[in-house]
């Protein structure tokens, strides 16, 4: 009996982890960054608004952090995935909900310091549809490479920039605190 059973652990432990799926899209639970990094699935999650479900957001790093201090401090690279659900998100709602994102999250003198950042960020996006995915990668001594459905739209320079855009999600006035709690999930 026991050898039938240290046979069925080891046939387990052989069998490949299974991904996450989340809405019907398969989340990677590894990923490797443009230069190969291999990075690792932190946490994902939907986001939703009244009841709809608008996104899911997918928080990879080189190394799992369970608090917002261990996301942001690291200069490792960082990508955060937005896959839409929703059927139409318009530019003018994306652009409203990421200003109010880092207003809410930003100190007021660093929120002066990035609003030129901000608005070339702003202005990077178009409506999003279903399907549409958003990459936003953090390369070190470069900034976040902004790609919306495929398209590189360009990179915004600074890890200033990027830690306040990850605090949109994970800072003290995140779009939700239960996404935060995904996103923060795996390092747990």
């Amino acid at each position: 009996m026991r050898i039938v059973l240290m046979i069925c652990c080891i046939l387990m432990l052989a069998l490949p982890a299974r991904a996450l799926e989340i809405a019907g899209v398969t989340i990677p639970e590894t990923i490797a960054g443009d230069d190969g990094t291999p990075l690792v699935l932190n946490g994902a999650g939907v986001r939703s608004k009244f009841v709809f479900d608008i996104y899911i957001a997918q928080l990879y790093l080189e190394k799992a952090a369970a608090e917002t201090k261990d996301v942001i401090t690291p200069d490792g690279r960082k990508r955060m995935v937005m896959h839409f659900l929703y059927d139409k998100v318009e530019k003018a709602s994306l652009v409203e909900a990421w200003s109010d994102g880092f207003s809410n999250n930003t100190p007021a003198d660093r929120l002066t310091a990035l609003q030129q950042r901000i608005d070339q960020f702003n202005a990077m996006f178009t409506d999003a549809k279903k399907g549409d995915v958003i990459v936003l990668d953090y390369i070190p001594n470069q900034g976040t490479k902004v790609t919306i459905a495929g398209t590189e739209k360009g990179v915004i320079p600074g890890k200033d920039f990027n830690d306040a855009m990850l605090l949109i999600w994970l800072g003290d006035k995140p779009v939700t605190k239960d996404l935060r709690a995904k996103l923060l999930g795996a390092g747990k």
